[in-house]
């Protein structure tokens, strides 16, 4: 999760490209930017390792799509990149139509798929005007771990840099907390707290 303009994107798209480096099939899939949005960022930050970027909302024809990747890809392990969890449909109500509750279903979607399959998703969460997650507070209890990214405002010995923290992880220690500067060519990690 993160606020808007915390570069929870450019992160994302960072992490793509170098999965993709090691071998990993990666699908970033938004339906926050337009795909050329995506081009016009990957090519800022020099993003060379062609992982595949697509555009589906519908989360049956999503997954319909990983399962052609993994196809075409049979021992590559997958990876699949959500931007963003709230832009999603489960298809309850048919494909144009949401409610409340279709980002919680859309996540039961995708983690039931990842667990039948193996396979590594990650959902960029949305944010409310006090920080917190926005939607369902399920969303919280249904995924191994969850990070927020953040701008610091207040200490002026970090202030501007993205602060990374982990606020639950059920296989590794949460409570780390990154700090991140953020600058044309991409993210470049300043200094790092974690706990005792």
């Amino acid at each position: 999760t993160g606020f808007l303009g915390a570069g929870k994107t450019t992160l994302m798209l960072e992490l793509a490209n170098a999965l993709t480096s090691r071998g990993y099939t990666t699908l970033f899939n938004t339906a926050e930017e337009s795909l050329y949005q995506v081009k016009l960022t990957c090519e800022r930050l020099e993003l060379h390792n062609g992982f595949i970027a697509g555009q589906e909302s519908y989360v049956p024809k999503l997954l319909k799509n990983c399962d052609m990747l993994r196809r075409r890809n049979p021992g590559a392990p997958f990876f699949l990149i959500v931007d963003s969890l709230q832009t999603l449909n489960d298809g309850k109500y048919g494909k144009e139509h949401t409610n409340s509750q279709s980002a919680v279903r859309s996540l039961q979607m995708l983690t039931d798929y990842a667990k039948e399959h193996y396979i590594n998703i990650i959902c960029i969460g949305q944010v409310n005007k006090s920080g917190s997650m926005a939607g369902s507070q399920k969303l919280k209890h249904m995924v191994d771990a969850m990070l927020h990214l953040s701008i610091e405002k207040k200490d002026e010995d970090f202030k501007g840099l993205r602060v990374l923290e982990t606020v639950k992880n059920r296989f590794g220690g949460a409570g780390w907390t990154f700090f991140l500067d953020l600058k044309k060519e991409g993210f470049s990690e300043v200094a790092r707290v974690g706990v005792k």
